[in-house]
């Protein structure tokens, strides 16, 4: 088996990368300065009729999104469209797109989001997620008139060691490794925030899947900021000052990956506790 992964030095995609061979799946990787996902010239490193173009690359936080609109479209959505055109003139057999659970609008506490909720494209002020919907729409248009089996896995909120570009989880854990105060919005504030090592699974069991599917990444328990403040303190054995600076300030996102479990057979392994210690040494 052989797959084009773009973003291959990044976050998830090294691990992508580590796992792929270590299952002797050959990877051919794209990321930049090698090779621009909205250049005609990336065509010439996607070999014919490989078994999957997994397409990890894009502008992957409303941080680096916010008020750059242009910058933003061009890079998750023409490079989209450009790495869709060179997969159907080189033949993939399946399209692999990172999106994010980002695109689901007007969440709340009471309700469970899956794959089949209706979003509101008029709820969302982020440019980051309506270049993500863009996309999905523009691979599930492509694929009504053609186009290989498209995948569309939209990952939870990602955690694991990196010092750049961290979730609450990462950051309330060096708070509390490092700091004698350690301030949060509201303790009550959840996520079903998931393990690098899961996500990577999780994209490894795409591979090979037929259709045109949609599937959430995500952790399998509703973790808050108390959790994570709480299991730090405890693998860390300090114990600095937890500030509430607004407990009204609460926001769940309950999101499903149901799907994934019957459709992929996969599961998050990884609880809070593991995923936590594997954070230990990180700078």
């Amino acid at each position: 088996m052989k797959v084009f992964i773009t973003g291959s030095k990044g976050f998830v995609g090294k691990l992508l990368v580590s796992e792929c061979e270590r299952r002797n799946i050959e990877v051919i990787g794209a990321d930049l300065p090698e090779a621009d996902i909205c250049s005609k010239a990336i065509r010439e490193l996607v070999p014919n009729g490989v078994d999957a173009i997994i397409h990890l690359a894009a502008l992957s936080s409303d941080t680096n999104c916010k008020n750059k609109a242009y910058e933003c479209f061009n890079t998750n959505v023409m490079g989209t469209l450009n790495l869709i055109d060179i997969a159907e003139k080189n033949n993939a057999k399946q399209f692999i797109f990172a999106s994010s659970e980002w695109v689901y609008d007007n969440c709340t506490d009471k309700e469970i989001k899956h794959e089949g909720s209706i979003i509101n494209v008029a709820n969302h002020i982020s440019e980051y997620a309506l270049s993500k919907l863009v996309s999905e729409n523009n691979l599930r248009q492509k694929y009504r008139y053609g186009f290989c089996p498209v995948t569309i896995l939209r990952f939870g909120i990602i955690y694991g060691r990196r010092i750049v570009g961290r979730s609450a989880v990462e950051s309330i854990f060096q708070s509390v490794m490092n700091e004698d105060i350690v301030e949060v919005g509201s303790l009550d504030t959840g996520r079903h925030f998931i393990h690098l090592s899961d996500i990577v699974r999780g994209i490894i069991f795409s591979i090979g899947l037929g259709g045109d599917e949609i599937i959430n990444l995500n952790g399998n328990k509703m973790i808050t900021l108390r959790d994570i403040a709480i299991v730090s303190m405890d693998i860390l054995n300090k114990h600095p000052k937890i500030v509430e600076k607004n407990s009204d300030s609460k926001n769940v996102r309950r999101i499903s990956s149901k799907k994934a479990e019957f459709l992929l057979n996969w599961e998050a392994k990884v609880d809070l506790v593991t995923g936590l210690k594997s954070l230990v040494g990180d700078n």
